[in-house]
């Protein structure tokens, strides 16, 4: 009787040893649930860049005021009848 209860208690032992320390066990658990919770994140960023980026398509496709302003701010041209002005910093006293 005692030989068994030793014996099931070694094997109770190792099969807590591989719950807490074997592949698949707790700490794998939690690893994998910190990786779900940042790939969450991570995709709602990307959801809302997305939506951005959407909003920003859409806006283009239907209005010609938006492809002006793009125009102007990003390639710098200027509508036939503008004069383009370029105002230049005055230099700093130690150059």
């Amino acid at each position: 009787m005692r030989w068994l209860i030793v014996i099931l208690l070694v094997l109770f032992a190792l099969l807590q040893a591989k719950l807490w320390f074997g592949e698949g066990g707790v700490r794998d658990v939690q690893r994998l649930q910190e990786r779900v919770v940042a790939q969450r994140e991570e995709n709602d960023m990307l959801a809302r860049r997305n939506a951005e980026l959407q909003a920003e398509v859409e806006d283009l496709r239907e209005r010609l005021e938006a492809v002006e302003e793009r125009a102007r701010s990003e390639l710098g041209l200027i509508a036939e009848d503008e004069e383009f002005y370029q105002v230049v910093p005055a230099p700093e006293k130690g150059e």
